[in-house]
């Protein structure tokens, strides 16, 4: 892929976002708020599916939210992952400044103030994502085209430890969650002016339709309860009246948009006492052809305002992005301004841009390595972090409340054994689960004085 030549502007905004198929056809959280806001939220949800035999089922979703989880934080999951899926090789490492991300999703200018409210906002729905747990036990896996029991995360990141800083956010997508979204059958576009337009419910129908639109001028036939409170997020204490209401505003905001078609006929059928039951049908929105995404520009790469910060010229970093990969590029101009923030220009034999450049092409040739004191850096960082981060909740192991604080016990174990073993955090984890509650309920009244032995399990 190759860039414009056109001269940097600051970045288009991004005209598209992108969602992951399976999970915009349940609410990630309460629409509320007041009730989703709040520290160890866990948000329970359900949606229908058809198996391979054409039976109609049911998958249930749960979803822990240590940090508490906003309607408005996936604006920046789908915006996030549009901007990663962007690139011309795109891993699931996305490095860029706050302003990059926050001028390409059109949520300020290239002109507005850093460190704003828009910057706070920002942070705080990254901090919430990060430590998001889903969990589904009928998850569509687009990789190996079934249904499967799936745990994973959102993303994780790493940060300067100052606020005030110019070097780039680190984020990394959860490796089983980046899995689904790459493969083709697992994501689809979307406008993201049009989302970006619609209030949080609006929003979450806009999408769902958009996936049900794709093969179909018209919906299933939906219990208003279903729609309402797993889809959009409507609280389920509603009374059906007052959900009937909130529900009819979304779907007409969406009409007003052309999004959904006129429902002459009325939008809900009666199906019994405070039950009712609504289709709805595709609007001339989706008639329109989608427009053709332009050439990608230079300062759409989110290394141009790093390498920037560097000191290289426009003309340096078409040189220097075409030549060498976007992994090396993107550590090193980390080091490079770590460097500069720590030890000041004085710590530079000529500048910041020619300390850079020699550096990569020495890297590149396989001489040279990142510093010590970086990776003592990243390392603080990473423990900042942590110790900011809670613990999650712990899961519903179906064991009775005297085998918990056991089964901790023994998980841990486990977990450091699978560690030290070399498995993944992620799998070792789910491995830890598992062994830890199948240990659990076969020895309860042992499971104390076990824990010595699951040591021997790896010699």
């Amino acid at each position: 892929m190759k860039f414009s030549r056109k001269p940097p502007q600051g970045g288009r905004p991004l005209r598209t976002g992108l969602g992951q198929l399976s999970l915009v056809e349940h609410a990630l959280c309460p629409l509320d708020s007041r009730a989703s806001l709040v520290e160890n939220l866990v948000h329970d949800s359900a949606y229908h599916f058809t198996d391979k035999n054409r039976h109609q089922q049911t998958a249930k979703a749960r979803i822990f939210c240590p940090l508490g989880l906003s309607a408005g934080d996936e604006f920046f999951l789908w915006g996030l992952l549009a901007l990663t899926f962007s690139q011309t090789e795109p891993d699931n490492e996305f490095h860029a400044m706050p302003h990059f991300c926050l001028r390409r999703l059109g949520v300020i200018d290239q002109h507005a103030r850093r460190g704003g409210r828009q910057y706070r906002e920002f942070s705080e729905a990254i901090e919430r994502l990060a430590a998001v747990s889903y969990r589904n036990e009928h998850f569509y896996d687009p990789v190996r085209a079934e249904h499967r029991k799936v745990s994973f995360g959102f993303l994780s990141y790493s940060l300067p430890l100052d606020p005030e800083s110019s070097r780039a956010w680190r984020l990394v997508w959860d490796p089983i969650f980046f899995e689904f979204v790459q493969s083709t059958g697992g994501r689809f576009r979307f406008d993201l002016d049009t989302y970006r337009e619609l209030d949080p419910a609006g929003r979450r129908l806009f999408l769902f339709v958009s996936k049900l639109f794709y093969r179909r001028a018209a919906t299933p036939q939906f219990e208003l309860v279903h729609l309402g409170v797993n889809v959009l997020g409507f609280s389920p204490k509603l009374a059906a009246h007052d959900l009937k209401a909130k529900v009819a505003r979304c779907v007409n905001r969406l009409i007003e948009a052309r999004i959904l078609a006129e429902m002459p006929g009325g939008l809900f059928q009666k199906r019994g006492p405070r039950a009712y039951s609504l289709v709805l049908t595709r609007g001339s929105y989706f008639e329109k052809p989608p427009g053709e995404q332009p050439a990608p520009r230079l300062d759409e790469s989110p290394l141009f305002e790093s390498l920037r910060q560097v000191g290289l010229d426009t003309a340096s970093i078409t040189s220097v992005i075409a030549r060498h990969p976007a992994k090396l590029l993107r550590e090193w101009a980390d080091i490079t301004l770590a460097a500069r923030e720590r030890f000041g220009d004085s710590f530079f034999k000529k500048s910041p841009a020619a300390y850079f450049v020699d550096n990569v092409r020495n890297a590149a040739q396989g001489t040279r390595t990142p510093p010590d004191w970086w990776h003592e850096l990243r390392k603080a960082e990473r423990s900042a972090i942590a110790m900011r981060k809670p613990d999650a909740p712990a899961p519903d192991t179906g064991l009775p409340a005297e085998s918990r604080d056991a089964y901790e016990k023994v998980r841990n174990a486990f977990f450091g054994q699978f560690i030290a073993a070399g498995q993944p955090r992620a799998i070792a984890e789910s491995n830890a689960r598992r062994f830890a509650a199948e240990h659990i309920r076969k020895r309860p009244e042992k499971a104390a004085s076990s824990l010595a032995r699951i040591g021997r399990l790896f010699e």
